[in-house]
C-alpha cells in the first residue's frame, strides 16, 4: 500500500506523474489533507467536522434546552445539567437526555403560543402558524450551500440539526435562534424519527420559523420526504431547499465525473445501510453491477464487506476502480483509492470512520489523484475510452 498526501481539489492532470512503484496487490491508498488542515497535530486532523452526540460543542449550543436542578433556564450558565445530559447521551440512555430537555421545551412552546395569540389580537392580523424549511446544507463545506439555504438558516426561530450538518454551517445561525440536536448516529439515535415528526409539527403549530439542517440534500437518503409528507398532512406549510448531495460534492472534490462519455452513461446512488441493522446492505441486484454505470454508496462503510463480494459476484469486474471517501470536502477528508477486489482491505487498513462515501466505476481512475499499479495499463485504458467515444 503506498501512502500519499495530496490537496484534494481538482487540479488538471500533469503531463507525466512521477509516484512510487505501488505494490503487486495494485492498489493505493491515499490519505488527503485539505490545506486549512493543521498539519502534525493528528489528534485535530482526526477531530469530527460534524455534531458528535457527546461533542462539548453540541451542548454548548443546546444548553438552553436544559434545565437547572431548580428548573430555571441553563442558557446564561451550562454547567450541572449539560454535563448529565453528556453522560446520559455517553451512556446511549436517549430517555434520560429527554427527560432533561421537556421543561425547557415546554417553556419555549408556552412563550410561542403566548405571542402568537397577542398577534392573532393586532391590528396586522398575525397569529397564525409557522412554517418549516428542510434544508440541505451538503457535504461538510460551508462553502457549498445555497444563497437560499443561508437566508434560512439566519431567518430561523428554531434550527433542529443533524448529526452529518458540520460546525462550519451551525455557525451561521443567528444569535437570536435556538438550536436543538437530533441526529442519529449507530447505536444512538437523540431522537426518534416519529419524536422529529412532532417536534417540527408542535413548534410549527406555536408560530415559529422552524428549520430543519440536514447534510447533504434532503430529499437523497435523508428522511426528508417523510417529514415532508407527515407536515403537510396536518397542514403546514413546508419548503424544501435543496442541497449539494454527498456525490456531487466529493466527486467535484476529487475530480471525478460521475458520468463521461463512453466511459459511464448512467450513476445510481445506493444505500448501504441495512434495514435490520445487519451487515448485509440493501438492494444489491444484478442490474446494480452494470460496469457502465457509476455507483455511488451512502453509509456504505459497515456493509461494504458484504457488498464488494456482492457486485463481483453479479459481474463487476475486480479490477474496477473504487475509492472511499470519510468526511468529504470538510479540512478532514481522508481518501482511499483502491481496485474494487481490494478495496475492503484498504480501507480496512486505512481505518476509517463513518461518514465514508464509496464511488465505484471506471469513472474513478480519470480522478488526477488515481495511480494506476502499471503505466501501459493506463494507457490502454485511455486508449480504450478514446475508442469507445469516437
Amino acid at each position: 500500500m503506498a501512502l500519499a498526501v495530496r490537496t484534494p481539489r481538482f487540479q488538471p492532470r500533469p503531463a507525466s506523474i512521477s509516484a512510487p512503484a505501488p505494490p503487486a496487490s495494485t492498489s493505493l491508498a491515499a490519505a488527503n489533507a485539505r490545506p486549512r488542515a493543521c498539519a502534525g497535530a493528528g489528534a485535530a486532523v482526526r477531530a469530527s467536522p460534524f455534531t458528535e452526540a457527546t461533542s462539548s460543542s453540541r451542548y454548548r449550543r443546546d444548553a438552553w434546552s436544559y434545565a437547572t436542578a431548580d428548573g430555571s433556564s441553563n442558557s446564561a450558565s451550562p454547567s450541572s445539567s449539560d454535563a448529565a445530559a453528556a453522560a446520559a447521551a455517553a451512556a446511549g440512555h436517549r430517555d434520560d437526555e429527554i427527560t432533561l430537555q421537556l421543561p425547557e421545551l415546554r417553556r419555549l412552546l408556552d412563550a410561542l403560543r403566548a405571542s402568537r395569540g397577542r398577534g392573532a389580537e393586532g391590528a396586522d392580523g398575525g397569529g397564525g402558524p409557522g412554517r418549516v424549511a428542510l434544508v440541505g446544507t451538503g457535504p461538510g463545506d460551508p462553502e457549498l450551500l445555497t444563497l437560499k439555504a443561508v437566508r434560512a438558516i439566519e431567518a430561523a426561530d428554531l434550527v433542529l440539526y443533524d448529526r452529518l450538518v458540520s460546525n462550519d454551517v451551525l455557525d451561521l445561525v443567528g444569535e437570536g435562534a435556538r438550536l436543538l440536536y437530533v441526529g442519529k448516529t449507530a447505536g444512538y439515535h437523540s431522537r426518534t424519527q416519529e419524536e422529529i415528526h412532532e417536534l417540527l409539527l408542535s413548534f410549527a403549530e406555536a408560530g415559529a420559523n422552524v428549520v430543519r439542517l440536514k447534510g447533504g440534500d434532503p430529499l437523497v437518503f435523508g428522511r426528508g420526504g417523510e417529514e415532508m409528507d407527515f407536515l403537510q398532512q396536518q397542514g403546514i406549510k413546508v419548503e424544501v431547499i435543496p442541497g449539494i448531495t454527498s456525490a456531487s460534492g466529493i466527486a467535484a472534490e476529487l475530480g471525478i465525473p460521475l458520468t463521461h462519455r463512453g466511459v459511464a452513461t448512467s450513476v445510481r446512488f445506493l444505500t448501504g445501510h441495512s434495514r435490520n441493522g445487519g451487515t448485509d446492505p440493501l438492494h444489491v441486484a444484478g442490474n446494480a453491477a452494470d460496469p457502465d454505470t457509476t455507483l455511488v454508496v451512502y453509509m456504505g462503510l459497515s456493509t461494504l464487506p458484504s457488498l464488494a463480494p456482492k457486485l463481483m459476484k453479479h459481474g463487476l469486474p475486480p479490477d474496477t476502480p473504487a475509492v472511499a471517501v470519510e468526511r468529504g470536502t470538510t479540512p478532514q477528508q481522508r481518501t482511499v483509492f483502491a481496485l474494487l477486489k481490494d478495496l475492503v482491505d484498504e480501507v480496512k487498513s486505512a481505518d476509517l470512520v463513518s461518514p465514508t462515501l464509496i464511488i465505484i466505476g471506471k469513472v474513478v481512475s480519470l480522478s488526477p489523484f488515481w495511480v494506476e499499479s502499471s503505466e501501459h495499463d493506463a494507457l490502454k485504458i485511455e486508449s480504450s475510452y478514446a475508442n469507445e467515444a469516437r
